[in-house]
């Protein structure tokens, strides 16, 4: 019943932005925290951003502070990934999934992940 399809990937120059979505169905987004993270080539999957059910933002990785920005739009029923500043070391694949608590960094604590979007930040 509950579906996050992350989409907007692809190849961008360092310095650069990109702007990640994240569809949802099944709820309205003032009932779950949301929450982006990226799995880097040969790594395990970390937590990026959160937005809680008010819509504040919780940082879940230091390296993103003052580059990466997450922002929803109730009435589309989205959630987005500001990405500027980008570096080589943003690289990997990025999902968008939930959870029925407030933000955290614990993968456990969410649910529903998609196929995710693939993020390629290179000259």
């Amino acid at each position: 019943q509950l579906q996050l399809v992350a989409s907007g990937g692809g190849l961008v120059q360092p310095g650069g932005s990109l702007r990640l979505s994240c569809a949802v169905s099944g709820f309205g987004l003032d009932t779950f925290a949301i929450g982006w993270f990226r799995q880097a080539p040969g790594k395990e999957p970390e937590g990026v951003l959160c937005i809680n059910t008010t819509g504040g933002m919780v940082i879940l990785a230091g390296s993103v502070k003052g580059r990466f920005t997450i922002s929803r739009d109730e009435a589309k029923n989205t959630v987005y990934l500001q990405m500027n500043s980008l570096r080589p070391e943003d690289t990997g694949k990025y999902y968008c999934a939930e959870s029925y608590i407030v933000c955290s960094a614990a993968l456990d604590d969410f649910h529903d992940w998609g196929q995710g979007t693939k993020v390629t930040v290179s000259s």
